[in-house]
Order: C-alpha cells, then sequence, then structure tokens
C-alpha cells in the first residue's frame, strides 16, 4: 500500500511538472502577437543632416574708407531695398562740393554778363556799319576827308574784334561751367558713396561693425539675406541620393521646431560631392518661410523621391531571413510558416509587396525573448 501511494505521488508531481512546463514555460515560449497586412500608400524618403542657409546673401560695405558716423540698421532687423543703413565721414568732401557750386555759379554770372556785353556790341556794331557805309558815300562824293572815312572803318573793325573777343570769352565760360558741372557731379557721386544703402529688401543676418570705427574701402558693415532664397543646405551621403531629384516634396525639421515639421522642396542639387565626407549637398527650400528664422540653425530633411499608392505593405520590423530568401512568418493552423515576398518598395517602416501575401494573411510577430521560429513549428496566438 505504502509502495502504490508512492508511486501515485510520483506520477502526480510529473504531471503537475508538466503541466505547469507547458503552461508556464512552453505556451508563453510558443505564444506570439499577429498582425496583417494593410493595403495603402508608401512614401520612399531619404534622409539628411545639414543647416540653414541661403543662396542670396550679400555683405554690404562702403566703397569709400572712413569713420563711420552713423549706424541705422541692426542684426534681426527687416530692411527696404534703397534704406539709408550707415553714413561715413566724407571729411572736407562736402565744402568742397559748396565750394565748387560757388565757383561754378560765378562762371554762370560772368557768362550772362559776355553774353549782354555781346548783345550791346551788336548794337554798336550796326551803328558803326550805318556810319562807315555812310562815310564810304562821302568820301566817293568828295564831302569827307580820307581821316574821318578811316575813323568810321577804325570803329567798325574794333568793334568786330571786340565781338571776337567776347565770342572767345563766352566760348571758354561754356566750357569752365561744363567743366564745373561735371566736377560737381563726380563730387556729389562721390560723397553719395560715404552713404550706405540696402540693396534689397532683405533681413540683417548680422553687424560686423560699430559707430566711429574707421573702415577700409568695401569692408563689410552689414550681411543681408535675401529671404526668398533662404533654403536647407543638407548633405546627403552619396550612395542614397541617386533617387534625388529638383521639385521633389520635403519635409523640413528644425531643430527649434522640431515637433512640427516645414513643407519644403528640393530646389538645388550641388554639381560636386565632398570627396572627404562623400556627401553631396542638397539644397532644400520652404514652401513658406517661417518667421523668424536663423542662419545655421540644424536641420533635418526627409526628401520623398518616390510614392506608391494602393500597395500591400508591412512593417520592415517583421522581415526576416530563411533559407536564403527574403520574407516573413506566417500562422495556419497553429503553425509557422515562412513565406518568401518579392517587395518591390522600401518606405522608412514600411515595405511594399507584389506577391506572396494578401490582406487576409495573418502575420507572426517575431520576439527575440520567445522560441526560434522554424518551419511547420506548433505556435500559439
Amino acid at each position: 500500500m505504502k509502495t502504490w501511494a508512492k508511486y501515485t505521488i510520483a506520477v502526480l508531481l510529473i504531471a503537475i511538472g508538466g503541466a505547469l512546463f507547458y503552461f508556464k514555460a512552453y505556451v508563453p515560449k510558443t505564444t506570439f502577437k499577429t498582425t496583417a497586412p494593410k493595403q495603402g500608400k508608401i512614401e520612399v524618403n531619404v534622409f539628411g543632416i545639414g543647416e540653414v542657409g541661403a543662396r542670396d546673401i550679400y555683405p554690404v560695405g562702403s566703397q569709400m574708407g572712413g569713420k563711420i558716423l552713423t549706424l541705422l540698421s541692426d542684426q534681426g532687423q527687416w530692411v527696404k531695398k534703397g534704406e539709408l543703413l550707415a553714413t561715413i565721414d566724407p571729411v572736407d568732401l562736402p565744402q568742397l562740393l559748396e565750394e565748387t557750386k560757388i565757383v561754378l555759379q560765378k562762371t554762370i554770372q560772368e557768362s550772362t554778363a559776355l553774353q549782354k556785353e555781346l548783345e550791346n556790341l551788336h548794337a554798336q556794331k550796326e551803328l558803326a556799319l550805318l556810319t562807315y557805309g555812310r562815310y564810304k558815300k562821302l568820301k566817293e562824293q568828295g564831302y569827307v576827308s580820307q581821316a574821318e572815312y578811316d575813323k568810321a572803318k577804325t570803329d567798325l573793325d574794333g568793334i568786330k574784334a571786340q565781338i571776337a573777343a567776347t565770342l572767345a570769352h563766352i566760348d571758354s565760360s561754356k566750357s569752365e561751367t561744363g567743366r564745373m558741372q561735371k566736377n560737381i557731379e563726380a563730387l556729389s557721386e562721390k560723397l553719395s558713396r560715404f552713404h550706405v544703402y540696402a540693396p534689397i529688401d532683405g533681413y540683417v543676418i548680422s553687424k560686423d561693425a560699430e559707430v566711429a570705427q574707421t573702415l577700409t574701402p568695401s569692408q563689410t558693415i552689414f550681411r543681408i539675406v535675401d529671404p526668398k532664397t533662404v533654403w536647407i543646405k543638407a548633405y546627403i551621403d552619396e550612395r542614397i541620393s541617386g533617387k534625388v531629384k529638383t521639385g521633389n516634396p520635403a519635409e523640413i525639421f528644425l531643430r527649434s521646431r522640431n515637433s512640427k515639421p516645414l513643407s519644403g522642396y528640393v530646389a538645388r542639387i550641388s554639381a560636386m560631392s565632398d570627396a572627404v565626407t562623400q556627401e553631396r549637398e542638397v539644397n532644400v527650400a520652404f514652401d513658406t518661410l517661417p518667421i523668424p528664422f536663423y542662419m545655421n540653425e540644424q536641420a533635418e530633411v526627409s526628401v520623398t523621391v518616390e510614392t506608391v499608392d494602393d500597395t500591400i505593405k508591412i512593417p520592415l520590423s517583421l522581415l526576416r531571413q530563411y533559407a536564403g530568401h527574403t520574407g516573413v512568418w506566417t500562422a495556419k493552423e497553429n503553425r509557422a510558416h515562412f513565406q518568401p515576398l518579392k517587395i518591390t518598395v522600401r518606405g522608412e517602416h514600411e515595405a511594399g509587396i507584389a506577391q506572396g501575401l494578401t490582406k487576409e494573411s495573418l502575420l507572426i510577430i517575431p520576439d527575440a525573448g520567445k522560441k526560434t521560429l522554424s518551419e511547420g513549428m506548433r505556435i500559439h496566438y
């Protein structure tokens, strides 16, 4: 009786141990979660990292050297084309310009006086001609002496000489007036170069000088960016950059706005790659420029290079290699079966399937903490 009891207890213990192993170890190890393929659109994206830059940035300075008198803008400010930004000390140039204007006015007055003198001389000439003509007739008739005739002729010749001299003075005065006018234009143009104006409607991204600082010619005072040309200078690995084309839509993730992507498009692809990093510069423009924006801010871009509509798709995390093939594990009648797949496109998180699955297929989600899957293996789900 005691022996029978021992065997009974042993059998019970084995049965209990087997049950515990089955339900507590085997079943959890062979129980997998499952999912099903979906049907929809897949976007193939290429990623790059870079910073905010621009195609057109203008270094603005003075053509003339000198001390800065005023600065009328600062970084972070918007400016209009033609707006005065700075003035440079022209030293004695304004005084020289005023002196030249005075000389011009004097020359004009002299020219006016000469012109009136010429008119008076012409009037005298008319009278002298009449007198000369009368004396000539009287001499021929013997009523006047040779001396009186000679005096009339001399008076006429003298007036003619005065007219010729006055005309020469007028020509000289006109030349001097023209020269003074050109000098004034040149001085005015030179003086205008001591004023610095905005070349475009833009945004000041840096101020590189201060009031009272002495500049050299063409030294930069401000740097202004054309907001219409602001973009992301992204760098993409050569191995994945081949599909990127100008016009491809893109999403831009600014470091200061990382939670909200901004829409954009590929505006330009650099014609040269970096031989050291083996990356290609891709410029991604904003559809709508965020205000404010910050030059050189770090950014990421996601460029959509391909879109496949209405396809069977599965998560990339389900793909596995088995017996030299790429595919997924499927569940059918409580057993695992490996299904090779023909993949048409790979997105960031999903793959498009040409054949091998339907929307009704039951896909096993592999789990490294469970028993390794094998063909025909009994599973629970």
